[in-house]
């Protein structure tokens, strides 16, 4: 019994690691004690893809803020891809992901995420058209996403009419 009550204080415990690679925007890995890496997706916000413009800047923000300093992390949830999803600290307690909302460098992931400041902050953002706000047509990375997963279902279908294989579609 005493297993099932302490189960959420080892789940949602603040642990501690060193940056040791940006992925993207909103994936970072860490180096824990023992030589573990650990993957994250930040939580609460969605950047842009890498193919996707500001997709590079929000990776250099992301690098810039946290790479190789040792943050702080609760892990929230699990993503699909198995990946931990976390809101991180650093620098006494700087959320990452209301840092690059508030730098325009992602979006609140209002989806996934109870904090209506952040889609404040994100208003703010927009209004002093900072980051990919500079961009009247800047295009959520979800609906990114879903564009280019609907262009390449498009273009398997149109392969399995014609019988033509196309590059880089299975």
């Amino acid at each position: 019994m005493l297993l099932y009550v302490l189960f959420p204080v080892f789940v949602f415990s603040q642990t501690t690691g060193k940056v040791i690679k940006i992925s993207d925007g909103d994936t970072i890995t860490l180096l824990l004690k023992g030589n573990q890496q650990k993957k994250l997706r930040l939580a609460e916000v969605d950047c842009p893809e890498s193919g996707q413009a500001f997709g590079k800047n929000a990776k250099q923000f992301t690098s810039a803020q946290v790479f190789g300093k040792t943050v702080s992390f609760v892990e929230t949830n699990t993503d699909r891809y198995g990946r931990s999803i976390a809101k991180v600290y650093y620098d006494d307690g700087k959320y990452l992901s209301k840092e690059l909302i508030k730098a325009g460098m992602g979006w609140w992931y209002f989806s996934y995420s109870k904090d209506a400041s952040l889609g404040k902050i994100q208003e703010n953002a927009q209004y002093r058209k900072v980051g990919l706000w500079q961009d009247a047509n800047a295009v959520a990375p979800w609906d990114y996403r879903k564009m280019k997963r609907e262009l390449r279902n498009n273009k398997k279908i149109e392969a399995a009419k014609t019988g033509v294989k196309i590059k880089g579609v299975a």
